[in-house]
């Protein structure tokens, strides 16, 4: 298989991962109808590629100029419809769909941006939002709070996947080793940080202190 066609598989798996997510969450958020269940689903697998496809000028966005997105995503969502019930038995599966989604989307997007053209670090920076732009949106469109400002680790995690899939090759390491390298190390703090309470430092400011 072609390095082209890796990254391609990879963007689908996780179409398909951050599909069923999509689905799955708005089912347990709202009580929306099998149409209002797909396009969550959609929105969460495509959204984050397609904000990228804009900001580098890729128009139309590859998801919208290929059959094979949108069917990943629509497929995922419709399994996720048809098996909530054995889903929902599952150890967490809402939040191993996201991880391997955030992961997938975090590697591909920066290396799709930086194939693109783009400079090492703007690739970064859009390959993180590709991670973890179609669940904010999915939280919007839910009326929840984004998982990116709700305290967890979620963007540091797909910002540093990014960051090694990127910069890694350009010290010498095999792109596809780096991708996986990255797409690990966001996956694991991300089950950190949902798991075992990891958090991104924060402000140590006392409540009211700054209107003294």
């Amino acid at each position: 298989m072609t390095a082209q066609g890796l990254l391609l598989t990879l963007e689908l798996l996780g179409v398909f991962a951050f599909a069923l997510d999509g689905a799955l969450t708005a089912m347990r958020a709202t009580t929306l109808d099998l149409f209002g269940v797909v396009a969550l689903g959609v929105v969460t697998a495509v959204g984050g590629g397609i904000l990228r496809d804009v900001l580098l000028g890729e128009l139309p966005p590859a998801s919208l100029r290929t059959w094979y997105y949108l069917a990943t995503a629509t497929a995922g969502a419709l399994l996720a419809f048809g098996a909530h019930r054995l889903l929902a038995r599952l150890t967490r599966p809402i939040l191993l769909f996201d991880t391997v989604g955030l992961s997938l989307f975090s590697v591909t997007g920066a290396q799709v941006a930086y194939e693109a053209g783009a400079s090492a670090g703007s690739a970064v920076l859009l390959g993180g939002l590709t991670g973890v732009g179609g669940g904010t949106l999915r939280d919007v469109l839910v009326r929840r709070v984004p998982s990116i400002l709700t305290g967890g680790l979620y963007a540091v995690p797909a910002l540093l996947a990014a960051a090694i899939a990127v910069l890694a090759p350009l010290l010498g390491a095999p792109p596809l080793a780096s991708a996986l390298v990255g797409g690990a190390v966001c996956a694991g703090l991300r089950l950190g940080g949902v798991l075992r309470g990891w958090q991104a430092p924060r402000a140590d400011v006392a409540r009211g202190s700054l209107d003294e």
